[in-house]
């Protein structure tokens, strides 16, 4: 059953319709929809090389060492991990093992977990609100530019993203009946979502718990029983890993980057939990030090997502899908409490409402990317609420509606085009002026030709994002912090071709060839992570990045170095680095730099300080 946004003229409670049989052209869009998503995402994805070679460098590694694999090791002799739990990387790393290592191996497993993104968000919104409704969301959600950003890039948030549907879905399905075991799918691809970005993903947890609690039906008891037990399956799916990192024998595993103790459940709670809420100071992992993040998101408040650093990457949508929240939630005020649309939008409203005021106000480290997590939740309301108010469009408030979900979708395209004024300026007055007719003509009800009418919605509810998006495909982009858009406007310095750790190009031939010609189990090793990344990836060698990403990460330890060298299992120590530590580093980089140059002779090879640990 779904429920209508078509109150009448003597009553504004909502109408439960039966839904129409699914018409002969549902599957061949739907296949139309997978085989143009998968275009989008995976044409000319090469071009990026091996995009973030941090994470590239790990992928690497997983194919050179089983126990690198399990852990998320930057090297193959397991040092340290990188500074994220070790979810994506056993995609890839699986991925990248059975057709070798590449960069378009490296990019791939991201590309198809979009395709299986879209499609089952296509499979959640269709069960509750039709096929035109999925088929909605699935377009939205791939040709919104942070989705197509993130989906060709090797990036931790797009299993993330695929994980999250999957619980959206498992939620719906369980609706049906209440049934407790889809609930707990529901709670355990939530638990592997967190073994993908650890705290991100509990974002969700508020709208899928308060649907099931408020739709499901069955009674209050039950309810709250299915509900401990989807926790359960929660922990158990995130735990066991966390468990099985802490009773592994510290002196057998790397150490975990990003934590100040050794410790992943230190890692969730405090640098990629508490740390990103909060703020830190300093601190190991992915961070700079000092923990600030103003240059990479913009000052905090309710303006955020609409600012410069997020509003082209996922709003282009948004002042739509809080429209037709609001609306939704206000027309079916009065529906039976299993109501199937009410749910519907609890669940995608609910998602994006929670979503983007955390983004909003959190104070700690966040990039314009990490909002590929809010676009399902604007997409999934956006599609619900226009395809029910299109359905009422025969009713004056469904109809003013839904005019003014297109105005201010059409309008704010073109303030967020207007922001590169340079780039193809006549998109954004062309959507200026079919915003006007298209909304003026649904608002007075003008008898247009149904199907001549909705292509138009659409038309002026997509054109920009979808210029954004093709544009943002057409872009090779490496680094940590790519953003969306046409790469050659978009200014600020970390941009869609921005330069970053790891870039195989960055090492000159004879110092790669150098480390291709050792046999020790490190190569050489380096300071912090991403110069130990772009070693890596140019020779095809283990190499220690001492510190960590940011230098500060307390391995490997003086000691442990020195034993390293002493069993003649380093081959070079190549110093600088890139990390916040400085030239020495942080933690025993200092001390590692400061006994290597007092016991070693340098040399330079293509530019390069180099001292051979070997003499």
């Amino acid at each position: 059953m779904t429920t209508t946004l078509a109150p009448s003229a003597t009553t504004v409670a909502p109408v439960e319709a039966k839904p129409d049989p699914t018409p002969r052209w549902v599957r061949p869009a739907f296949f139309a929809l997978l085989a143009g998503t998968a275009i989008l995402f995976l044409w000319n994805l090469s071009a990026s090389g091996y995009g973030n070679g941090f994470y590239a460098a790990a992928t690497q590694s997983a194919t050179q060492s089983w126990k690198a694999w399990l852990f998320g090791s930057l090297d193959s002799g397991n040092v340290l991990t990188v500074d994220k739990p070790p979810a994506f990387l056993w995609v890839s790393g699986l991925f990248a093992r059975i057709f070798g290592f590449s960069t378009w191996t490296v990019l791939a497993p991201q590309a198809l977990e979009g395709v299986a993104a879209v499609a089952l968000l296509y499979a959640t919104v269709k069960r509750t609100s039709g096929p035109v409704a999925g088929l909605l969301a699935g377009v939205a959600l791939a040709l919104t530019p942070v989705a197509t950003l993130v989906f060709r890039f090797n990036l931790p948030d797009a299993l993330l993203v695929l994980l999250m549907i999957a619980a959206a879905y498992c939620v719906v399905r369980s609706l049906e009946k209440a049934s407790p075991w889809w609930l707990a799918l529901a709670g355990s691809a939530i638990g592997f979502a967190f073994l993908a970005k650890m705290g991100q993903a509990l974002l969700v947890l508020p709208a899928l718990g308060l649907v099931y609690l408020v739709a499901a039906p069955t009674g209050l008891g039950k309810r709250l029983l299915h509900l401990l037990g989807a926790a359960v399956s929660m922990t158990v799916s995130a735990g066991w890993f966390i468990v099985l990192v802490e009773l592994w024998p510290a002196d057998s595993r790397p150490y975990i980057g990003g934590s100040t103790n050794d410790s992943l459940w230190e890692l969730a709670v405090g640098y990629n939990g508490l740390g990103r809420l909060f703020g830190q100071g300093g601190g190991g992992g992915g961070g700079l030090a000092g923990g600030g993040n103003t240059g990479f998101g913009g000052a905090s408040g309710i303006g955020r997502m609409f600012g410069a650093s997020f509003g082209s990457e996922v709003s282009w949508l948004l002042p739509a899908a809080l429209v037709g929240l609001v609306a939704g939630l206000w027309f079916t005020r009065r529906a039976p409490r299993t109501s199937v649309t009410r749910a519907a939008l609890v669940l995608w409203g609910g998602w994006m409402v929670v979503t983007a005021l955390v983004f909003s106000f959190m104070s700690g480290i966040i990039h314009p990317y990490y909002t590929v997590a809010l676009a399902p939740g604007i997409v999934g309301t956006v599609a619900i609420a226009g395809r029910e108010l299109w359905r009422g469009r025969a009713h004056t408030p469904a109809r003013a509606t839904l005019a003014a979900m297109v105005a201010v979708t059409g309008f704010w395209a073109f303030i967020l085009l207007n922001r590169v004024p340079t780039w193809l300026p006549f998109v954004r007055w062309v959507i200026v002026v079919a915003t006007v007719v298209v909304a003026t003509a649904v608002a007075l009800g003008v008898p247009l030709a149904r199907k001549v009418l909705l292509a138009a919605l659409l038309a002026v509810g997509l054109l920009g994002t979808v210029s954004y998006s093709l544009a943002t495909a057409a872009t090779s982009h490496s680094g940590s912090i790519p953003t969306s858009g046409p790469g050659a406007y978009v200014s600020g310095g970390f941009g869609g071709g921005m330069g970053g750790p790891g870039e195989e190009s960055s090492t000159g031939g004879e110092l790669t060839k150098l480390l291709q010609a050792t046999t020790g189990t490190w190569a050489a090793a380096t300071v912090s992570s991403q110069s130990a990344a772009s070693l890596e990836l140019s020779s095809g060698k283990a190499v220690i990045g001492i510190g960590g990403w940011s230098g500060s990460d307390p391995a490997p330890t003086l000691a442990e170095f020195q034993q390293y060298v002493a069993d003649g299992r380093i081959g070079y120590y190549v110093p600088g680095g890139r990390g916040g530590g400085g030239m020495g580093g942080g933690g025993g980089g200092n001390e590692i730099a400061t006994w290597v140059a007092a016991n070693f002779t340098a040399m330079t090879v293509d530019g390069t300080t180099v001292y051979d640990l070997s003499e």
